[in-house]
Formats: structure tokens, sequence, C-alpha cells
């Protein structure tokens, strides 16, 4: 694995067998970043945290800087990645996650699937994320008003039914909720509901052998978070 106190902009280099200032003479635009005054490549879980954190209040203030997508780091990225966070959502299209947090191309290494439910599809992308990629940081983020929460609530709830892929997917979401208070307002429901899909995810995922292993000798962390639509905010849980 890189030198944590490399920057990913040097590793990138190398890997590449570019230089910087092979690629400005070629008459490639510069580096957008280098005008951006941003930390050094997150070395770990809690800097890599911080760093989606600090993207998501650009993104919430209307204030992103957009980094990472000129024609020049497109060019740096071409031989390998480093991405310094996993992050597994929902395909719902109002929650990109390269947006939501405001990084750009290679940042973040991204799995997407309706509900953001566990498979084993899912499982072989987020092991390949750590045996290949070595991402630190891990993040479940569900989000409000999600669609197969709530197909998967409806259908607890008896008022709904479903076509027969949909019902494989929702299968694997109901497990998770069967603690719920069904009694709740349909509001309240769907809320607690997608939190607590986020929370079987990570349950999930931490049942698996390696996956257990990994978080207790802390060279992986895994946090869940939930995308508030109308504010723009991740709201991590519990107190991550």
């Amino acid at each position: 694995m890189a030198n944590p106190l490399i920057t990913r902009r040097q590793w990138l280099t190398t890997v590449s067998g570019f230089s910087l200032a092979a690629l400005s003479g070629c008459g490639l635009p510069t580096l957008r970043d280098e005008q951006i005054d941003l930390p050094p490549y997150p070395r770990n879980a809690p800097e890599a945290l911080q760093r989606l954190k600090s993207g998501n209040q650009r993104f919430m203030a209307d204030k992103p800087f957009h980094i990472h997508e000129s024609a020049t780091w497109r060019n740096l990225l071409v031989e390998g990645q480093k991405p310094y966070a996993t992050v597994l959502g929902c395909s719902d299209s109002r929650v990109p996650p390269e947006m939501v947090f405001d990084v750009g191309f290679g940042d973040i290494f991204t799995i997407r699937l309706a509900g953001n439910i566990i498979d084993e599809d899912v499982i072989g992308s987020l092991q390949y994320a750590v045996a290949h990629l070595h991402t630190p940081l891990f993040v479940v983020m569900g989000h409000e008003n999600c669609g197969a929460v709530t197909a998967a609530v409806e259908e607890m709830l008896g008022k709904a039914e479903e076509l027969q892929h949909i019902e494989a997917l929702i299968s694997l979401i109901k497990p998770g909720l069967r603690k719920l208070d069904f009694s709740l307002d349909r509001t309240t429901l769907i809320q607690a509901a997608v939190e607590a899909n986020v929370r079987w995810s990570m349950q999930q995922l931490l049942a698996l052998p390696g996956a257990a292993k990994a978080t207790r000798e802390k060279s992986v962390t895994l946090v869940g978070a939930v995308y508030e639509l109308n504010s723009g905010r991740v709201r991590f849980l519990d107190g991550a």
C-alpha cells in the first residue's frame, strides 16, 4: 500500500508515468485544485470522513469546489485509482454521492443499488475495495423517501404487492424493518424505516468474518448516514 504521507497527486503521477510539468507542456489545463486550499490526501478513516463532511457542507451552502474534473486530472487516473472512501448508496437519481460530497473523479469508490441493499454482488464490490483499493472508510448511505424502503413498508402493511423482481429486492430490506412500530404515522414510519435499513445493511456487513476482523483491527471504519433531500445534508448516524 502507498505511503500514507504521500499526496494522492504524487501517487497518481507515479503510477501513470506522467509529470505535471510534462502535462502542462503539452498545452493541457492545470489542475483546478491547485488554486483551492485543500487538506492533504486523507491518511486514515477519520480524515476521509472529515473530507466527506466538508464537501457536504460546501454542497449544502451551494459553494462546491468542483475539484478533480479537469482533463489533466482524468489523464492522471488512466493507469490507476486511489479513492479514500467507499460509499454504498441508493440508485435514486436525486442522491449522486459525488455531488452530495462535492468530490470528483477518483475520490470515492461508489456502489449504488436501489435501497442500498446487501447482496452477493455488493459484497464482492466491497471486498474489491478492501483488497485492491485499500479504502479505510466505508459509508452506507440511505436517503429520505427511499422508494425501495417505502415499497417494503407498504408491503409489510399489506397495502401493496410488487412485481417479481422488485419483490426480490425488497425482500432483502424487510428483515431490517421488523422491529419498527407500524402504528406510527406514515411520514414518521418511512423516516424510521430508512434509518433502520441503513443499520440493517451495516449489520449484515459486520456479520461477515472478514468485515468483523477489519473493523475490530481498525483497518476499516464503517459508518451509516442518511441524506436529507430538501436540505442536502448528509446526517451521519451514531455521532460519526
